[in-house]
């Protein structure tokens, strides 16, 4: 899957002159909480809805009311974005832009193409449209767990079941835990009653149980 299929596009953008106050006011509107900052369709920064906070004048300051409404009303996204934004290609697989968002710490990821920006990735759009559908969450249907599959045999005999009783097979998922000791396959099936195919992997020697959705 590449980051072209699950990105959101067309992207809100700002340009570099507007207002901070206005800019607070659209990502509000527009139920958003990062902003690129393009010129002439060029990406040249980025401000998140945090960044807009912290640039509002601290209640500790001097300056009197109507000076700190003067200054803050002047304030532009040119001079609080952050211009060393880290982005993707549409091209890149999602698994790779996962990598580059989790090594640069960052929860969003402008997508360009040359110059032009051409979507935005979020780590919304990542769990909504890639790891909900993995785990079927949302679906309907039921869940086995085979726990301790750490070989093709383990996995062979788990979906010989599943194909002997008919079941159909919705989606499924490999998850090892942080410690190594637990190696689980998820096998997400569009029937509810998986009490036949639990003791059908049992009498094949697999420790499976029923998950709930």
């Amino acid at each position: 899957m590449r980051v072209s299929h699950i990105m959101t596009s067309p992207v809100i953008t700002a340009k570099p002159s507007m207002p901070v106050l206005e800019a607070a006011k659209l990502m509000k509107d527009k139920g958003i909480e990062r902003l690129p900052v393009e010129m002439n369709g060029k990406l040249i920064g980025m401000v998140t809805k945090d960044r807009v906070l912290r640039a509002a004048p601290s209640d500790a300051t001097s300056l009197s009311l109507h000076e700190i409404h003067y200054l803050y009303g002047k304030l532009t996204l040119g001079e609080i974005m952050t211009k060393d934004t880290v982005t993707v290609h549409p091209n890149t697989t999602v698994e790779s832009a996962v990598r580059i968002a989790q090594e640069n710490k960052v929860g969003s990821l402008p997508v360009v193409d040359g110059d032009k920006i051409v979507g935005i990735l979020t780590t919304n759009d990542f769990f909504f449209l890639v790891l909900n559908p993995l785990l079927g969450i949302g679906e309907s249907g039921s869940r086995v767990i085979v726990h301790h599959c750490k070989d093709t045999e383990s996995f062979i005999a788990a979906l010989e079941c599943v194909k002997e009783l008919g079941y159909k097979l919705t989606n499924s998922a490999y998850l090892p835990s942080r410690r190594g000791d637990e190696n689980d396959l998820l096998l997400h099936v569009a029937e509810e009653d998986v009490l036949p195919l639990v003791q059908a992997m049992r009498a094949k020697g697999l420790e499976a149980e029923g998950r709930e959705r």
